[in-house]
């Protein structure tokens, strides 16, 4: 959508929503994207940032919100893309007054030439402004799963799946966990610099950060477009999550060794064990996307990491000649991702309870397609980053059914020594509100030597 001047923070977030429910754009690059053309300063673009993902995060609990308000709630998207982003900060975000966010709403619809909805606009946000602590929010003990979806914002389906698989408590903690920022997390290029000498790199920052909980990883806050940043395109450091990270470590590769990553793209997870094989050996990286491919080529050139060997290849067809050559093979594997809704929470609207099936039947192929690169005695490392058994413990025990010559291993001791004890028979389940790090899935097996 395109003003006279140039667009402001809720231009920019009505933009991005429109992108993400109507084109099925991903929230992170749409925003990415947007960000970038707008030439906003550093407060708006952080206030556009906060409106797009909190009214993804909260997006059912303020649906229910409007609804209650409407006589007949509206099904044209723009109109109600409007409702959603002003009632978010009527609803969330204190710092805003209710008066910005009813008339900002206003004239979003006009611009977006939708004067002739001002009016109900108008109406129902100032309604939401007198009533919004009269709501009459669904019961917990009433109905426990609606009360979970809406006060949640999780679709029936999944909080479903949650309740199944873990119990109403842990599904309710899951589902009602909330990250209090928007961090992102980064490690130093461990070629180039250690962790001390990576502190003080970022001691010379504008940005908050800690030690995060795993090896290597930095928490910070406070970066407005760390892509730009002159350190990051000299390839000193990398953005990667913590759960990403272990996935990678699980491996356990040393210098010389020849390892395979399955799957690749976008790279963190090459690009580490790389770092940590010193640049020697060799990291076969596929990818079946030649797009993706190319990220991982231009990653390897910033980072400057001559031993990945990046391939266009669809990991589900054999290549025969590698049998048995590989040191170490990692498949991250296609999943729901329902383990990193805090960091995407557009992929919940995105994903159908139809869809499980395919994913779950996919990742059951790739590990019957990869496995047979491990060398005896090699290490086979199996990781999602999902939360449902389907994707996970139960697609390792049947692979172990029929591969008895691989048996799940211990985790390295690098990990914190908590989640190491955290491991069950088949693998170890992470999880945000607990682990306070991406829920993910990494499961360690070793082949049986001949």
């Amino acid at each position: 959508m395109n003003g006279n001047n140039l667009p402001n923070a809720r231009m920019i977030a009505l933009d991005v929503l429109m992108d993400v429910h109507e084109r099925g754009a991903y929230a992170a690059l749409a925003l990415q994207n947007r960000l970038r053309e707008s030439r906003m300063m550093p407060n708006d673009r952080r206030l556009a940032t906060s409106i797009v993902y909190t009214t993804l995060e909260k997006q059912d609990q303020i649906d229910f919100a409007l609804d209650s308000l409407m006589e007949r709630p509206t099904d044209v998207l723009l109109l109600r893309n409007i409702l959603r982003l002003s009632a978010c900060q009527i609803l969330f975000h204190q710092r805003v007054p209710d008066s910005a966010a009813v008339n900002e709403g206003v004239n979003l619809a006009r611009i977006a030439g939708m004067e002739g909805a001002s009016g109900l606009l108008n109406g129902v946000l100032r309604n939401l402004v007198r009533r919004k602590d009269e709501i009459a929010w669904p019961d917990r003990d009433t109905d426990f799963v609606r009360y979970l979806h809406v006060m949640g914002n999780m679709p029936e389906w999944i909080v479903l799946k949650l309740i199944s698989a873990y119990g109403n408590d842990t599904a309710e903690a899951i589902i009602r966990y909330e990250k209090q920022e928007h961090g992102m997390v980064i490690r130093p290029n461990m070629l180039r610099l250690g962790d001390k000498a990576f502190e003080t790199l970022l001691n010379g920052k504008a940005w908050q950060w800690e030690r995060g909980a795993v090896p290597h990883a930095y928490l910070i806050n406070g970066a407005v477009e760390i892509a730009a940043e002159e350190e990051y395109q000299k390839g000193l450091f990398s953005i990667q999550g913590q759960s990403s990270i272990l996935a990678a470590e699980a491996m356990q590769v040393k210098p010389g060794m020849r390892v395979l990553d399955a799957c690749a793209a976008p790279g963190g997870k090459s690009a580490y064990m790389a770092e940590a094989m010193q640049d020697t050996g060799r990291v076969f990286a596929w990818e079946i996307h030649e797009k993706r491919a190319a990220l991982l080529e231009a990653m390897k050139k910033r980072l400057r990491l001559e031993n990945i060997r990046v391939s266009v290849r669809d990991a589900l067809i054999p290549k025969p000649d590698l049998d048995g050559t590989m040191d170490a093979v990692l498949l991250d594997a296609p999943c729901s991702g329902l383990g990193v809704l805090a960091e995407k929470p557009d992929l919940k609207y995105r994903l159908k309870e139809s869809d499980i099936p395919a994913i779950v039947k996919k990742q059951e192929q790739l590990l019957n397609a990869v496995y047979r690169y491990v060398r005896p005695g090699g290490t086979l490392v199996y990781s999602t980053c999902s939360i449902l058994p389907e994707e996970n413990t139960e697609q390792v025990q049947a692979f172990l059914r029929t591969h008895p010559a691989f048996s799940v291993q211990p985790l390295p001791t690098s990990y914190p020594e908590a989640l190491r004890k955290e491991q069950s028979k088949f693998g170890l389940q992470l999880f945000d509100h607990k682990d306070h790090v991406e829920g993910f899935f990494i499961a360690k097996m070793q082949r049986q030597r001949a």
